[in-house]
């Protein structure tokens, strides 16, 4: 007579049976990705319905997506974690992510400058970078340089010296297959330097109109300033330095700024940080 087979009572899978994660209030702003989808995005609100709490998150496109608050559902900096609805002690807290959408780090020190660097174009341009990414870029011990024109590139990355360990991420402005500044950008390329362009004629594009209050950037005709005839077309005076710290102090986070630019910077920032 054969011994009959001994059971486990406990029918969950293997898989699922895995230690509790750390449960992590969901408030407004908290960046994670739902683990069977891959969604990414930050918190707007959440709900009690019949079926459980869920969750709403919107991404940097703009899209929204409802997820239930299941055990072990969302990704938080590559963690598994729970979300649970916030308390309201801990929605007073506040906030606890930078401008850029990452996890803060309360009381963290700033990490010593690596060899790696990022240059970006412009003046307004590395303003712009520093107010959302300042904060990330402290922590991975990233130095920004200003670069005041595409044609000081070559020399720059000659004197640089770029390698595995000191690696260089270039940001430029309006960067248009076939010109001049696509030859240059295109001539320094390679395993350690990257190069990419942002879609603006100016940096100022890269904000959106709705963080700004106004409706749409006006089109500038061909052979104008564009800066200034955005100035006139807005009906702002005719300061460019005061209309730009205009728009600058209209961004708060990353959901002011266009995604194409967003792309662009985190691309920079992903290849400089590489390997740690």
């Amino acid at each position: 007579m054969r011994s009959s087979r001994q059971y486990d009572p406990d029918l969950t899978p293997p898989w699922k049976r895995s230690t509790p994660a750390p449960e992590v209030p969901a408030e407004v702003d908290l960046v994670v990705e739902e683990v069977t989808t891959g969604f990414c995005g930050a918190v707007i609100r959440c709900e009690k319905t019949a079926q459980g709490p869920t969750v709403t998150l919107e991404d940097r496109f703009g899209k929204h997506r409802v997820f239930p608050m299941e055990p072990r559902g969302f990704l938080l900096e590559g963690r598994v974690v729970t979300l649970v609805r916030p308390s309201s002690s801990s929605a007073a807290r506040g906030p606890q992510r930078t401008a850029s959408g990452s996890l803060a780090v309360p009381g963290a020190r700033a990490r010593v400058a690596r060899a790696g660097r990022i240059y970006v174009e412009g003046r307004h341009d590395a303003e712009l970078v520093e107010r959302v990414w300042g904060d990330d870029l402290r922590i991975e011990g990233v130095v920004v340089e200003y670069l005041e024109g595409i044609d000081d590139l070559p020399a720059i990355v000659d004197s640089f010296a770029p390698g595995p360990d000191a690696r260089l991420g270039v940001l430029v402005d309006h960067l248009v297959p076939g010109s001049k500044e696509s030859r240059i950008a295109a001539a320094v390329t390679g395993t350690d330097v990257l190069v990419v362009g942002h879609p603006y004629v100016d940096v100022w594009e890269a904000v959106k109109p709705s963080s700004l209050g106004i409706p749409a950037w006006p089109r500038i005709p061909h052979g104008q300033d564009w800066k200034t005839g955005v100035c006139r077309s807005l009906g702002w005076p005719e300061n460019t330095g005061a209309a730009w710290q205009r728009i600058l102090s209209s961004v708060r986070t990353y959901k002011d700024l266009e995604p194409a630019l967003l792309g662009r910077v985190e691309e920079l920032i992903d290849f400089v940080t590489v390997g740690g």
